[in-house]
């Protein structure tokens, strides 16, 4: 019943009232996909199990059941719904049903005698409801609500020893037993949910994505329970080393459930601009330029002499030197999510030096890069796809040592190997990466779309079940 709980959190593998970034909805057919696998695997565990001793007195007869193991158990799928008057899920199960062996001992005065058993328990009944919320780091947390086991039957049979002298009692073992069964079902129940809030608590709520870049995806606020589905909230911010927050928040965005599907998740476009606010703060966007980066193939050379023909002064100021171009982002890179399409603004600005033989570097020239560029990305055999786009590029004179020059033929060069860098990157985009498995559980099925502010999308999943093992 509870591994059924557990399989579903599994799939939705998190504090401050912010509007969260990322959204994940499971949806009620998630809910019993989980709930299905959950129950086979209690089914598999249930039959290898050995129990407990079971002790006790009847009449002034002592005994001990012994060696008990499970022979046969018919253990019926449970019925597990959201509940959002307890903000959580209400699992049952009614009419489980177990056969098992083991051996008897008893004593009564001086008189010790011993056998073996067999014992059926008929209509066993588990309801138990928990609730879902969130700690004060934002985890997700579970608790028990509340719990109620009824059992409708026991038949035992003793062989061996003197059995034949203990049977006639067996209805007195009978109410026993069934009390001890009873008052022992949920606190195993309530032992597994705090096993199972230990481990939620144990999960991190920080990914380490690269050494200086870290998402940060705590839950915003406790989980939303509706009658079909359940929605978590997860702040989705990237920062660096610092922590610096950046100067924009999560707006509110609605993603759409999709009833068809176990999952629907969106992903705003905070969290992509929280990324690339990091990896500018952090002084990642830049990269120099040298002569030896460029193929041999390309016979525009990054030396004074070749660069004459778009800065005409260049060859007769410093003939004959090595250039190098300090090329980065003036100011935060942004992303815009429009319905089908991905817009990306980028301003930029190359500083151009040139190399003296002895090392130094002689500023030449400065140029403000603006860029805009569009793109879509879709998913297609279980591989997210993208493409990219150039839609304007405008190159200006920012500054310059060597005097006032035209930018017009510099920048039909520069867009010339804007053009030719996005045609190879298009070729890998169109490739696509597989979409990620995430502790054994598979998306498949997946559709993608690009909303106004968000990415949505939609998927059903796929759990290995050893990952139960």
């Amino acid at each position: 019943m509870l591994p059924a709980v557990i399989v579903v959190l599994m799939l939705i593998s998190f504090t401050r009232g912010e509007n969260p970034a990322i959204q994940v909805i499971l949806t009620r057919k998630g809910l019993q996909y989980g709930k299905h696998l959950g129950a086979g695997w209690v089914q598999e565990k249930l039959e290898h199990i050995t129990l407990p001793d079971f002790s006790g007195e009847v009449l002034g007869i002592h005994y001990i059941l012994t060696g008990i193991t499970i022979t046969k158990c018919d253990f019926p799928e449970p019925i597990v719904e959201f509940n959002p008057n307890n903000t959580g899920f209400t699992t049952s199960i009614s009419g489980l049903s177990v056969a098992l062996t083991g051996g008897w001992m008893t004593h009564f005065g001086l008189i010790h005698d011993g056998g073996s058993f067999k014992m059926a328990i008929f209509g066993l009944d588990v309801t138990s409801v928990v609730e879902l919320g969130k700690d004060s780091d934002g985890h997700l947390s579970v608790t028990s609500v509340s719990c109620d086991a009824q059992v409708g039957d026991v038949d035992i049979r003793f062989e061996g020893g003197a059995s034949w002298i203990f049977q006639p009692f067996v209805e007195h073992f009978k109410r026993r037993i069934m009390g001890e069964i009873r008052s022992k079902i949920c606190p195993n129940v309530e032992e597994s949910i705090v096993s199972l809030d230990y481990h939620l608590q144990a999960m991190e709520v920080s990914i380490q994505v690269a050494e200086d870049l870290v998402l940060d995806i705590p839950l915003t606020g406790v989980p939303v329970i509706h009658a079909s589905s359940m929605i978590l909230g997860l702040k989705g911010e990237f920062y660096d080393r610092t922590h610096e927050r950046p100067p924009f928040e999560a707006q509110n965005f609605t993603v759409p459930e999709q009833p068809d599907y176990m999952l629907s998740m969106g992903l705003s476009e905070f969290t992509v601009n929280s990324a690339s606010y990091a990896l500018y703060s952090g002084g990642w966007l830049q990269v120099l330029i040298t002569d030896s980066m460029i193929p041999p193939y390309i016979h525009v050379r990054l030396n004074t002499s070749s660069m004459g023909p778009y800065v005409p002064q260049l060859p007769k100021m410093f003939p004959g030197l090595l250039m190098n171009l300090q090329v980065y982002a003036s100011e935060v890179p942004m992303f815009s999510f429009q319905p089908g399409v991905v817009k990306l603004d980028l301003a930029g600005a190359v500083k151009a030096s040139a190399i003296e033989p002895n090392g130094t570097q002689i500023p030449l020239f400065k140029l403000n890069v603006d860029l805009q560029f569009d793109g879509k990305v879709w998913v297609a055999a279980g591989r997210l796809k993208s493409s990219m786009g150039l839609q304007n590029l405008t190159l200006t004179l920012a500054g310059s040592e060597v005097g006032h020059f035209e930018t017009d033929t510099l920048e039909s060069l520069v867009k010339m190997g804007v053009m030719a860098g996005l045609a190879k990157l298009n070729v890998e985009l169109g490739k696509g990466v597989v979409l990620p498995r995430m502790r054994n559980v598979q998306l498949v099925n997946t559709v993608l779309g690009v909303e106004e502010g968000f990415i949505a999308m939609c998927s059903d999943a796929e759990v290995f079940t050893d990952s139960f093992n």
